[in-house]
């Protein structure tokens, strides 16, 4: 009986090493993607936004003017996310807890 319940536990052992694997390997996977995509897309935005400063600048006749709305706009946006902190922080942990739990 005894030796039925060290095989039992040494299986039971070996199963929650193997999810733990698993669970770590698809995170640093999802992981690895997210920076890699973050990188990729903040590349894409500053240099969208640049371009986007200078045209308005040449409509505007004034390249400084350009840089300036943009600047402002980025300024609005982070009042916006600094205002809302608390939501996204929230919505944030609710989403890990939800992935770590699943």
């Amino acid at each position: 009986m005894v030796e039925i319940v060290k095989e039992f536990a040494s299986k039971k052992l070996d199963l929650l090493k193997m999810e733990v694997t698993e669970k770590s390997s698809v995170t640093a996977g999802l992981i690895t993607f997210i920076s890699l995509f973050a990188i990729a897309a903040l590349f894409f935005i500053i240099l969208f936004n640049i371009g986007l400063g200078l045209l308005i600048g040449y409509w505007l006749g004034n390249y400084a003017y350009g840089i300036l709305i943009m600047a402002a706009l980025y300024l609005l946006i982070i009042a916006i996310l600094f205002l809302s902190r608390k939501s996204i922080q929230n919505t944030v942990a609710d989403k890990i807890i939800k992935l770590i739990n699943s």
